[in-house]
């Protein structure tokens, strides 16, 4: 079974200029879709899971075994990740006792030496049972309380810091936000990325808040030294666009399509295709 972490996923597409996708899991229907999407056009794949939907999917063990189960029922033969999203200490330590391949330890809005110490510990935690960890520097920005923030842009040295600790990858802001982008937002700082990369080497770098950001700006990322992109809200829309449809158009009152199977398959058929078209602009397909 192709479960693995990022560790050699990454790798290649380090040394070949593409990045891997990274999709958030919401719900059954999600699974179903990326695991799906990622056979047909034989694309490595990491899912993302964040501590709201491990309790709303039934926590870390449940989400293993699911995630596992659906890869051997569908006949899954490229390789799957199963990634932790901005963990805090206790998720990380949960999810890696879960069966997860992979964590992040979100560390950014603590104190740079506390972020270290919690690091250094988890990634010999983590190493030791060959589970990959990512870390991060510069808070990513997003929306609390109705107001989006830019985030901050990591300080290369840090970056460089957390690669000698030995990280396996490294989330680090560059202007990226999660969620919607507003209309006012400046764009990724390439300036900061590439002084990032010149520091840390052949270590993979993450693009959070990949949704929203213009196409030409991802791909110059990846030509940057990123090599894993996340993405959640345009899923999450083209999965709420597509169920909102279906039901205005009252098909939802013909025969037995009130039933949730019905219901939801257009919103997976709808999510699936958004996360074909991220692989495609990342440059991952065929690459399993």
């Amino acid at each position: 079974m192709p479960y693995v972490n990022t560790k050699e996923m990454l790798a290649d597409a380090k040394k070949n200029h593409y990045a891997v996708g990274h999709f958030n899991l919401n719900n059954m229907e999600s699974v179903r879709a990326f695991l799906l999407a990622a056979e047909e056009v034989k694309s490595p794949i990491i899912l993302g899971v964040s501590g709201g939907t491990a309790k709303y999917m039934g926590g870390y063990h449940t989400i293993t075994d699911m995630v596992k189960d659906f890869m051997d029922y569908l006949k899954i033969t490229v390789p799957v990740c199963l990634h932790v999203d901005h963990g805090t200490y206790d998720e990380a330590l949960a999810a890696l006792e879960g069966g997860f391949s992979s964590i992040m330890f979100d560390g950014s809005k603590l104190s740079m030496e506390e972020n270290i110490e919690k690091t250094r510990y988890l990634i010999g935690l983590c190493h030791a049972k060959g589970v990959t960890i990512e870390a991060e520097v510069g808070a990513i920005g997003g929306e609390e309380d109705g107001r989006i923030s830019e985030g901050e842009c990591a300080d290369p040295k840090q970056c460089e810091i957390m690669k000698d600790l030995g990280v396996d990858l490294l989330a680090a802001g560059i202007g990226n936000i999660h969620g919607k982008y507003p209309a006012d937002w400046k764009g990724l700082h390439f300036d900061v990325l590439d002084n990032i990369q010149k520091l840390t080497g052949d270590l993979p770098l993450v693009l959070h808040g990949g949704s929203g950001i213009p196409s030409e700006q991802v791909r110059k990322a990846i030509t940057l030294g990123v090599t894993k992109v996340n993405v959640n809200t345009e899923c999450q829309i083209a999965f709420t666009e597509a169920t909102r449809k279906y039901i205005e158009e009252g098909k939802d009152r013909i025969k037995n399509g009130y039933t949730p199977r019905n219901l939801l398959a257009p919103g997976l058929e709808a999510t699936k295709a958004k996360c074909i078209e991220k692989m495609e602009l990342f440059g991952s397909i065929g690459k399993a």
